[in-house]
């Protein structure tokens, strides 16, 4: 997918109810992160599911470059949660 098709696909999730998850650090998301997202750092997503939301809750998730989100995917996937989508960087929103 292209960055645009990228964006166009997570915002249409989003708007229809998918968690915009950022999965960077803290300070990288305060220097800038798209409204809607939720700061949950990959290291710390295992003890904080809770927060994405019940099982099944769609997810958008990103970092930086795409490594994090990639990780992170595994991870949301591997507990209950099928529906995720990979928008990869911050820049792609």
């Amino acid at each position: 997918m292209t960055p645009q098709e990228l964006s166009e696909k997570a915002r249409q999730l989003v708007a229809e109810g998918a968690v915009l998850l950022d999965v960077r650090t803290p300070q990288e998301f305060q220097e800038g992160h798209p409204e809607p997202a939720r700061n949950i750092p990959v290291q710390e997503l295992p003890r904080r599911l809770a927060e994405v939301g019940p099982p099944g809750t769609p997810v958008v998730v990103y970092c930086a470059a795409g490594g994090r989100s990639a990780q992170a995917v595994q991870l949301l996937r591997a507990n209950g949660f099928p529906d995720v989508f990979d928008l990869k960087s911050v820049k792609n929103w």
